[in-house]
């Protein structure tokens, strides 16, 4: 169905400091919802529950490797910002139950262990006739699958690099971390990752590094909107998430650092600077629209992985078995809800066509989001690299639910699985685009009183 994308409306009776971001509107191109039915969905809904949840221990701890050298190119430079810097937890501040679980595990040990004529039925007569060579290659076959169904990047958790993380205690806001240095991660994802020609300029904002002008801009948009649907959805996911990071960083701005006190809050200025029709040149209505395709994307997977979570032998393990059980059934009201949503996203309209050249596609999608995760730890600012790598992961464990549906669908007779990083990213990752969804309205009050 053809849909059409509505700019940005904005009331200029006055200067520019006046301008008031009044909606972003309408549906959404290449999808059957609309802006309005999300912002109901979400603020009324969806994000109250989530928000609790992502308090919860089980997803406030990220394991994260942060000293991982920069794979593209020769990195000295680190942010010296001290709001840049990233506190990791102590082990007496993790529970045990996260603490001492391997990565790729969310249940309760005693959980994990087949009983005796199971263990017999299923690996008794093939193992003692398998030589030691021949189990070391079902192993790499068996990573390699698993590499296969990634989207993302998954370090190895080896100590001492990989540490835990209070996500809680380490916020995502505005750091200072800008310049040359940021400027260069954005433009590697987008320059080199997105399938675009070097003959066609993506727009930038006008006060950005090497900005682009009117025509430009008219240029690419006509030959984004050439492109497949695939290749369409890949641009918008990517412009999407770096929306939502526009947002964070311009609801949790610095608005006061003196000596005794640092305050930390909306910045209207900063908002409008980033996405005000006038000031962007027309791109800041298309980005949060973007950030709305964004949001469709991980709800259709957040819906699709229900039936994985409601497995009984899926727990929310921290050790704390009371805990452990209110927040598994927080999540699946959570999950019910998502699947509840009348619009969703259509996946099945992705990777439709020839099934070779589909199939050529999607290795292709997939392997430029990999690439994209590993441009993470080129980002110099710790506390931009920790969420950074949280929101791709995110995102990436999204994609893999969601063309992993006939696995899904299977269970538990199916060898699919989301390891306990993959699980918290997931939902860490949506929390953010829901918060960016929430802060919208935030921001239309205030500049509508600033009027």
């Amino acid at each position: 169905m053809k849909v059409v994308l509505l700019l940005l409306l904005l009331q200029v009776s006055q200067p520019v400091r006046a301008r008031c971001f009044c909606q972003v509107t309408g549906h959404l191109d290449d999808c059957a919802c609309d802006v309005e039915t999300i912002d109901d969905f979400n603020n009324n809904q969806l994000f109250p529950k989530l928000q609790t949840l992502l308090e919860s221990d089980y997803f406030r701890f990220y394991k994260v490797n942060l000293q991982k050298p920069c794979p593209f190119w020769t990195s000295t430079s680190h942010c010296g910002l001290r709001d840049c810097a990233v506190k990791p937890c102590s082990p007496s501040d993790v529970p045990e139950g996260i603490r001492s679980s391997p990565h790729n595990k969310y249940l309760k040990e005693p959980n994990q262990q087949l009983d005796e004529c199971e263990r017999a039925e299923h690996l008794g007569a093939v193992d003692v006739s398998l030589s030691e060579k021949t189990r070391e290659a079902l192993q790499d076959w068996s990573r390699h699958d698993d590499e296969a169904e990634r989207f993302c990047v998954v370090d190895d958790e080896e100590p001492p690099d990989w540490q835990h993380v209070d996500l809680l205690l380490n916020p995502e806001r505005f750091t200072g971390y800008s310049g040359p240095d940021a400027w260069q991660i954005w433009n590697s994802i987008y320059e080199e990752n997105c399938f675009k020609p070097l003959t066609i300029k993506r727009p930038l904002l006008p006060d950005s590094f090497l900005s682009s002008s009117g025509n430009e801009a008219r240029t690419f948009h006509r030959w984004l909107k050439g492109q497949c649907v695939e290749k369409r959805a890949f641009y918008r996911l990517i412009s999407g998430l770096h929306a939502s990071i526009n947002i964070h960083l311009s609801a949790r701005y610095l608005l006061d650092d003196s000596w005794y006190q640092k305050k930390w809050g909306h910045n209207a200025s900063e908002f409008r600077r980033r996405f005000d029709s006038e000031l962007t040149a027309g791109e800041g209505p298309r980005r949060l629209l973007n950030l709305y395709f964004l949001y469709l994307i991980e709800l259709r997977a957040l819906a699709k992985a229900l039936p994985f979570f409601q497995q009984p032998s899926f727990q929310l393990y921290t050790g704390r078995a009371e805990e452990d059980q209110k927040h598994k059934e927080l999540l699946l009201q959570i999950l019910q809800a998502a699947r509840s949503f009348p619009l969703h996203f259509d996946e099945t309209t992705l990777f439709a066509g020839d099934e070779k050249e589909a199939a050529k596609l999607k290795e292709d999608i997939r392997l430029a989001f990999v690439n994209i995760s590993r441009i993470m730890d080129c980002v110099g600012c710790f506390k931009c690299r920790l969420w950074g790598k949280l929101q791709t992961q995110g995102l990436g464990t999204a994609l893999k639910i969601l063309f992993s549906g006939r696995q899904i669908e299977a269970l538990p007779k199916s060898r699919f699985q989301l390891s306990r990083q993959e699980v918290v990213s997931l939902l860490n990752a949506f929390g953010r685009i829901s918060t960016s969804v929430r802060e919208l309205q935030n921001f239309r009050s205030l500049l509508s009183e600033n009027r």
